[in-house]
């Protein structure tokens, strides 16, 4: 499956993916529109429920084919289908790890219900005694550890509940809206989903790469990454914001080089999880650099993270911090 790595394809998943002899993919994030009525550039997503479901038994069979034995399998999908999308996995004998509940701000406002503001993201994986799922690289501060510092609190931290409110839908305004795609989704879900199910220099397979956010997700986690998509000015966009990232990593590294501060002592990598770590952990920079405690707790969730066997010490943190609000 060389010739499909690290691109992204222009045309149907499911004949695409049909043509696979052999798995190639350790962990599928599938975000596919929900027929609900938003128009794509070539798909109007608005079908019969009976067609909706049958196409749905479709495209999850092939990815299906495509997933490693070890694999795992993540499916985005909205109300109104999310039961479909549990029955046809139980048809496919996918093991059911999570029901997550993403529950975002900006939420979808209406006028004769309550507003609906959650997605559904169904964990599966291939064989349930045979998987990858990195529990470090998700691991939080407990309120244990910081609230009550109760010394019974497992020093790692805890893992996040199955409602994941820390990320925002991506809205107009935000600097990470690439804005040309209707459904973008946030990097820091995908960051927590890839780094917790896949290893280093694996493969993500993205059916519905639309926005291109895991392939470029996985590429800053150094994974491969295949993503399918069935319009070419998608694509087009797509590999412009793939391009755009090996550009701003570099002026990263250059910027690094030319400024004197503490940042000097983190390569990108590590910058990269100090960002994504400020956004699961849900506390203001100001905190976590005023209170000894706090900080303390942050330093070693992030030593948690990194796995690395390197001791960090809190003032480079904090100095850190500091350089990233600028």
């Amino acid at each position: 499956m060389d010739k499909l790595r690290n691109k992204i394809i222009c045309g149907d998943c499911i004949e695409v993916l049909g043509k696979v002899t052999e798995p190639f993919a350790d962990l599928i994030f599938a975000d596919p529109p929900f027929n609900i009525g938003y128009k794509y550039d070539k798909y109007y997503d608005k079908v019969k429920k009976k067609n909706y479901v049958a196409w749905t038994k479709d495209w999850m069979t092939v990815c299906k084919k495509a997933l490693m034995p070890h694999g795992s399998f993540y499916i985005a999908i909205g109300d109104e289908y999310a039961a479909n999308v549990k029955i046809i996995a139980d048809e496919l004998k996918l093991f059911m790890r999570n029901w997550i509940i993403w529950h975002y701000t900006f939420g979808q406002q209406t006028k004769n219900k309550f507003a609906r503001a959650h997605t559904h993201i169904f964990y599966f994986v291939n064989d349930k005694d045979n998987f990858t799922f990195n529990d470090d690289s998700a691991r939080v501060i407990s309120d244990r550890q910081k609230k009550y510092q109760d010394k019974r609190a497992n020093p790692k931290g805890k893992m996040p509940d199955d409602v994941w409110d820390e990320y925002p839908r991506v809205c107009g305004t935000f600097k990470e809206r690439a804005g040309w795609h209707p459904c973008q989704m946030p990097e820091n879900l995908l960051k927590r989903i890839i780094a917790a199910s896949s290893r280093h220099g694996e493969c993500v397979l993205d059916p519905f790469c639309g926005s291109a956010t895991t392939a470029v997700v996985a590429k800053q986690l150094g994974r491969n990454y295949v993503g399918i998509e069935i319009s070419e000015k998608y694509v087009e966009n797509a590999n412009k914001r793939l391009a755009q990232l090996v550009l701003a990593k570099a002026q990263a590294v250059v910027r690094l080089k030319g400024k004197k501060s503490a940042n000097l002592f983190f390569n990108t990598t590590e910058l990269n999880e100090l960002k994504r770590l400020l956004s699961d952990v849900k506390i203001p920079t100001k905190e976590i650099t005023a209170d000894k405690n706090t900080l303390k707790l942050f330093t070693n969730q992030f030593a948690v993270r990194m796995n690395n066997r390197k001791k960090y010490r809190s003032e480079k943190i904090i100095a850190a911090l500091k350089d990233l609000a600028d």
